[in-house]
């Protein structure tokens, strides 16, 4: 199978005018069902990244859809050219938000990969690199132990030689690490930790047991990578009067498997966590990761043919929301933060707080969860900040879960698109909110040697709220 140019009459040998084939002669990919809701008309094309970038029709979602169905129905084999389109994908939904159709595309493609998992057999260095990202990835103290020697060589001064002396792919990696150990200062035992951080107890305000709790799911990627944006929002949900609550035997929300198509073991991922998140009590699930709070908010289709949990997920589901909406939802004023600050915006400050900033709209927050204004306005909520808004501020970084080390050509094409949009705002600091986001578009101004800054929207609270 070739790559076909944007006009769909080229397709016609993957999609004839005739009706659906029977059941029985359909073979399991997706829900074929499904495939009959997209109607062709190519509205999705300019909100996919991969056709922005290649303006290939099979690397849009209608393109990705042709491909799907031509293989559930037999027209076509599966093969290397069919694996690449699909595996191109970045899961990004922003197709799903141009859909005037409903078509449930990031559902299709999850399924479709899982096929792909199940059926073709990719060549030893894609299974070698997937068996480390699937066997570390999810498991945050095996990820403490894969970046020690990162950690060590960082704390020797010597990371830049590291990087001059390594190959390729590899400083592509080392450019999403974060400095490791500033990045580790926020991490304190539970009693060092100021009151403000531990969970219970009234704090600004009366956080009694009639406050409404929420629980932050740390993630796995995030707790060891992105510490502060976890702590900085439990220290701003109980500032603003929430009773956040722990859950330690959270685990990887799954989002990883999915991705990659190992969809039984996100299953046993989702099981384990909406047990912990039913024993917490809580009212509201949030993520620092919003990746991964998309992922939970859809374990009620990941879930749903299993008996003991999909009612229990439907109900998990419906709880997940993003810090932005909680934290308006308890008044117009910004609330003030009064945890510790991270270590990348430490240092004193002369007079009140100044910044211009633009907003980058993480993909699954924006197209998963719908979130789209709320970050803004409690941005705009904040004594002394300017929100410049970016161009294509919704069109994906690159990040993509593990993509930026899957797909590393396409992912630097998107982030530099990404980047001189940026740029071009001429702001001092990039908020969103997601760690991944965050770590792809830092690793390419760096690289440009730009002095903006990127920044967790829970870390610019607390460095806002930060006493001068």
């Amino acid at each position: 199978m070739r790559s076909s140019s944007q006009n769909p009459s080229e397709l016609a040998s993957l999609e004839p005018d005739r009706a659906p084939i029977a059941p029985g002669h359909i073979r399991d990919i997706v829900d074929y069902e499904l495939l009959f809701d997209c109607v062709h008309c190519g509205l999705c094309l300019e909100s996919c990244p991969t056709y922005v970038i290649t303006r290939a029709e099979m690397d849009s979602p209608r393109g990705r859809i042709y491909v799907m169905k031509a293989l559930a129905e037999g027209r076509l084999e599966l093969d290397r050219d069919a694996v690449r389109h699909l595996d191109l994908c970045l899961e990004c939904r922003g197709c799903e938000t141009a859909c005037p159709s409903g078509v449930q595309y990031g559902r299709l493609i999850e399924h479709a990969r899982g096929y792909i998992e199940r059926n073709w057999r990719r060549g030893v260095a894609e299974r070698l690199r997937n068996r480390i990202i699937g066997a570390v990835f999810p498991y945050p103290g095996r990820l403490r132990v894969a970046l020690a020697p990162v950690r060590f060589v960082e704390r020797m001064g010597l990371r830049r030689l590291l990087h001059r002396l390594s190959p390729a792919s590899v400083r592509d990696w080392l450019d999403l690490l974060p400095e490791m150990n500033r990045e580790q200062a926020p991490l304190l035992s539970e009693n060092q930790r100021p009151a403000s951080l531990l969970s219970g107890g009234p704090e600004h305000g009366d956080a009694s047991s009639m406050a409404p709790a929420v629980v932050v799911h740390h993630g796995c990627v995030a707790q060891v990578l992105s510490a502060s944006a976890n702590f900085n929002c439990e220290g701003a949900l109980r500032a603003a009067g929430y009773r956040v609550v722990q859950v330690p035997t959270t685990v990887c929300c799954g989002a990883l498997d999915i991705h990659h198509g190992n969809i039984e073991r996100a299953r046993e991922f989702a099981r384990t966590n909406i047990v912990a998140f039913e024993a917490s009590g809580a009212d509201s699930i949030v993520s620092a990761a919003s990746g991964c709070s998309a992922v939970i908010a859809q374990y009620t289709g990941l879930l749903k043919n299993d008996s003991k949990f999909a009612t229990r997920a439907s109900a998990v589901s419906l709880q997940v929301t993003d810090l932005s909406s909680l934290l308006l939802a308890r008044g117009p004023q910004h609330p003030p933060v009064p945890s510790f600050t991270p270590e990348p915006v430490r240092g004193k400050r002369s007079g009140s707080f100044q910044a211009t900033v633009t907003y980058h709209d993480s993909c699954h927050l924006v197209h998963g969860l719908g979130v789209r204004e709320q970050p803004r306005e409690l941005l705009r909520s904040i004594p002394g900040v300017k929100l410049v808004e970016l161009a294509e501020s919704d069109l994906c970084c690159g990040s993509a879960g593990s993509y930026n080390l899957t797909e590393r050509a396409m992912a630097r094409e998107l982030v530099r698109r990404k980047v001189d949009n940026i740029v071009a705002t001429d702001v001092q600091y990039v908020v969103l909110s997601n760690p991944g986001c965050e770590f792809q578009i830092a690793a390419e101004l760096k690289r440009r040697g730009s002095s903006i800054r990127v920044m967790h929207i829970a870390d610019f609270l607390a460095l806002s709220a930060a006493p001068a």
